[in-house]
């Protein structure tokens, strides 16, 4: 089940989300944000 969590992000990279999800690589914000926080906690599960 998600959940809704709200956080706080500097403008500018607002921003170079809102370009990365506007060029199709990702459904939306939350789409990839949580891809990030997965590619995070492999990488943390690796050390």
């Amino acid at each position: 089940m998600k959940k809704k969590l709200s956080i706080s992000i500097e403008e500018e990279k607002i921003m170079l989300l809102e370009k990365l999800v506007k060029n199709g690589r990702f459904r939306n914000k939350s789409h990839l944000i949580e891809y990030s926080i997965d590619k995070f906690l492999k990488g943390e599960e690796n050390e």
